[in-house]
């Protein structure tokens, strides 16, 4: 089978053939159908995040099982399915009683389940899925099924960029109708939090971006407003103004920066809630006086704080009832071959996703 892998940060990654392990107790082998390019991807293939070398990138990914291992129960060979990064839980532990399954606290650790033609085992990076190569053999708890009706490239968008956007809004903010949301970052993650803020019946919904291409788009996903903070002299006046000058009740911060951070708290209006859903190693400092003044709160939001198998299949009867897009997700459809390409161009910034389809 092929694979691209990575064997030094920085440096394109080299599509070889590799072999896949079989299944393991409570394991599931797949044959990936398609893997979207996720920015937390592209970070580590560049080397802004650890990663522990040579591995094998992806996690956004969807595909059919070819194998189970001993004690998997909950699919079987033939099935259609969506990986996540996130765990559906063991339903056991503290965590998964008090409800908190995707943080479950036993979850299996990410191990190998590639080798190269030199006998090198080959990590899953950044998320235990392996996701791009033609099979992946992952814990069954990292799946769920989905009906055999939903086209697989769109499908891999709610390995990701759906669950972690949407899911922030609905089941971390838990935001309410009528109250106003900023959605800082327009891409993947971002049009899906709108998605999430105008299933919520949130209003305004205002997309904050650099650019006006992606600003553009992200009215087809719920922004009833847009903001250039590049062009914008004073963006945080701006949302201020689009809020009646009181101040947004929630802001999403969908990308990896501080910057974008402090610039999001100061978008809050009084008891407002600022939820950080972008990944970056970045360090923020704040005072006291930061959160007294206006009460205002930061927390953050782990793959939209996914219930892997109850939110995926809500998720896909939204889809089929017209309340959720996906198609409309896909800016590109790469094969294996040129994945380098397809990760430039999402560098650009000017696309939502690219998938990978085999």
């Amino acid at each position: 089978m092929k694979a691209a892998v990575c064997y030094k940060q920085g440096e394109s990654l080299v599509i070889e053939e590799v072999e896949v392990y079989p299944p393991d107790k409570d394991e599931v082998k797949v044959r990936i159908a398609a893997t979207g390019i996720c920015h937390s991807d592209i970070l580590t293939i560049k080397g802004e995040f650890p990663a522990r070398l040579p591995g094998i990138p992806g996690h956004e990914s969807a595909g059919y099982v070819e194998e189970v291992g001993e004690n998997v129960t909950s699919v079987k060979p033939g099935d259609h399915v969506v990986f996540s990064v996130m765990p559906s839980g063991c339903g056991t532990c503290k965590n998964c009683v008090l409800g908190l399954r995707h943080l479950c606290s036993n979850a299996a650790p990410w191990r190998a389940h590639h080798r190269n033609r030199q006998g090198e085992p080959l990590t899953p990076l950044a998320g235990p899925v392996g996701g791009f190569a033609e099979y992946t053999t992952i814990h069954k708890y990292n799946v769920v099924k989905i009906p055999d009706d939903v086209p697989l490239d769109q499908a891999a968008m709610l390995g990701c960029c759906v669950v972690t956007g949407f899911g922030a809004v609905v089941n971390r903010a838990q935001v309410k109708p009528l109250s106003s949301v900023v959605v800082i970052g327009t891409g993947g993650v971002g049009v899906n939090a709108l998605q999430g803020a105008l299933y919520s019946g949130a209003y305004p919904i205002i997309g904050v971006d650099i650019l006006d291409s992606k600003l553009e788009m992200s009215r087809n996903f719920g922004a009833t407003h847009t903001v250039n903070s590049a062009k914008e002299k004073d963006p945080v006046n701006a949302v201020k103004q689009l809020t009646g000058g009181r101040g947004a009740d929630y802001v999403f911060i969908t990308v990896g920066s501080a910057a974008a951070v402090r610039q999001g708290f100061s978008m809050l209006g009084p008891r407002g809630l600022e939820v950080i859903v972008g990944v970056s190693m970045d360090k923020f400092s704040f005072t006291a006086t930061d959160f007294i003044g206006n009460e205002g709160m930061i927390t953050g939001c782990a793959l939209g704080s996914t219930r892997l198998t109850v939110d995926v299949p809500r998720y896909v009867e939204l889809y089929h009832k017209g309340a959720l897009k996906l198609e409309e997700l896909i800016s590109g459809r790469y094969p294996l071959d040129r994945i380098n390409e397809a990760i430039e161009s999402m560098e650009k910034g000017e696309v939502l996703r690219n998938v990978i389809v085999f």
